[in-house]
């Protein structure tokens, strides 16, 4: 069965309650009057057949004693009784099978289904034979009639009981059911402009508190992403203005009159280099987006994180000599990893450290496993402290703490490096850490350990 693709498939819970509770009553109450009366009507020929036995047994005792004067006597009771047996009639006949007295037989009485016949012998000692055959027959129509009407009014009783829980039962599921309205019109109200609103309910049911505060949360979620995107909108725009700003300028300035190709040249040189940044920002601003939609790393082979950590210092051994600072590498662990993730990752801690590091001190690049499940990587330096406050944005997109703690390198950075650390390890199934005092700051992630790992110690 296939989901309705269009709203004019919808369907209102509130009827559907009530049809469904409308026909539950209705089939309840239709067995229950079923079965009364089904017993009624058993109730009633059993009455029925000890009404019939009670009139022979009276016709019995009348005939008896009247034929003691005679079979004139008899008749001439039996003649005077018949108006007192209505929708009844009696046969007696002498013990030779001879007709001696008969009721006038009704034509209802013929026609009717719900007749009851009884033949009983009566003793007559003063009569020929000493005994009298006799039959009665009664008409219980009235009884079925009653029985009848009594069946309509029970069908009508349920119908009418059905439509009363129906209406009853629609409006109270519309008045129950009436917060989620309020919670709709509340959510209409919501905006970009407005994600701050949240739904509340002056009287919440218990059964919507787990939706409200889903949605809540939800919505919290999306105010701190929107307002992360505007964020990172207006830090790319500022970003990319100025490097292009520059580039629109020297390449006006180098058409704006005849100029030797060696300017040319140098010229194009420059804008190379801005190029080069605006595309690294590229880079590293698509990594952060496909970061964001859930992509996982590539774990290989299990690899020592502490020789792939020494081939990442080798790297930055020129500017560590120029720096005059020393790295040292203390422990290990063995797990697979995404190698060029991780190393990108280091290289990004190594890199920053290297620029805020007091010249003179050593760089330390500690591997120690955290728990049972996940190893700490860390890169810590000696310098000027980092703001507390500024701690908890550090892996923000484009966050820069206070240029004062850096030494002035030439270079322009874009405030990438500690946001594509902190994804490196999101893809890892880690976190970040950080961490700054008495002189002493530790930057680093963890990754979640996948296969056994050891630990050790590796100089750089």
């Amino acid at each position: 069965m296939t989901a309705c693709p269009t709203p004019l498939c919808s369907h209102s819970i509130g009827a559907r309650l009530s049809k469904k509770l409308a026909l539950f009553t209705m089939l309840v109450l239709g067995v229950l009057f079923a079965v009364t009366w089904g017993m009624v009507k058993m109730i009633l020929v059993e009455r029925n057949a000890g009404d019939l036995k009670s009139r022979c047994a009276l016709i019995s005792d009348v005939v008896s004693r009247a034929s003691s004067g005679g079979e004139v006597a008899l008749m001439a009771r039996l003649v005077a009784d018949a108006p007192m047996r209505a929708r009844t009639h009696l046969e007696v006949r002498r013990a030779d099978g001879s007709l001696l007295y008969a009721d006038a037989r009704s034509e209802s009485l013929e026609r009717s289904e719900h007749t009851r016949v009884h033949d009983f012998r009566i003793e007559t000692p003063a009569l020929g034979g000493g005994f009298v055959q006799a039959r009665y027959t009664v008409d219980y129509a009235d009884d079925a009639a009653l029985g009848r009407r009594w069946a309509l009014i029970l069908v009508g009783v349920t119908l009418a009981a059905g439509a009363i829980v129906f209406a009853g039962t629609h409006w109270h599921v519309r008045r129950g059911l009436r917060p989620l309205a309020d919670l709709a019109a509340q959510t209409r109200s919501i905006s970009p402009r407005a994600l701050d609103r949240r739904l509340a309910l002056s009287d919440p049911a218990e059964e919507l508190l787990p939706w409200i505060e889903q949605f809540n949360a939800l919505m919290s979620r999306l105010e701190r992403a929107y307002a992360q995107l505007e964020g990172f909108n207006a830090d790319v725009a500022h970003e990319l203005r100025t490097p292009l700003a520059t580039l629109i300028g020297e390449t006006e300035l180098a058409l704006a009159r005849e100029r030797p190709a060696a300017e040319l040249a140098e010229t194009l040189h420059s804008n190379l280099e801005e190029l080069r940044r605006l595309a690294a920002l590229v880079n590293d601003m698509l990594f952060l987006s496909q970061a964001d939609r859930g992509a996982v790393a590539r774990r290989g082979a299990p690899v020592s994180l502490a020789a792939v950590a020494a081939e990442v210092v080798d790297f930055h051994e020129a500017a560590c000599d120029e720096a005059g600072l020393a790295v040292r590498i203390e422990g290990d662990a063995v797990l697979p990893v995404d190698e060029p993730l991780f190393r990108r990752a280091l290289s990004n801690l190594i890199g920053n450290a290297l620029r805020f590091a007091e010249q003179g001190s050593t760089v330390v690049v500690r591997i120690a496993p955290e728990a049972a499940d996940r190893v700490a990587v860390e890169v810590q330096n000696r310098g000027a402290e980092i703001d507390a406050a500024a701690l908890p944005r550090l892996f923000d997109r484009f966050f820069r703490g206070d240029a004062s703690r850096c030494c002035d390198d030439g270079e322009q950075h874009h405030g990438l490096g500690l946001a594509i650390v902190a994804a490196i390890a999101r893809m890892h199934a880690g976190a970040t850490l950080a961490e700054s005092r008495g002189g002493i700051t530790r930057v680093g992630f963890t990754l979640a350990v996948e296969g056994r790992s050891t630990a050790g110690t590796m100089p750089a």
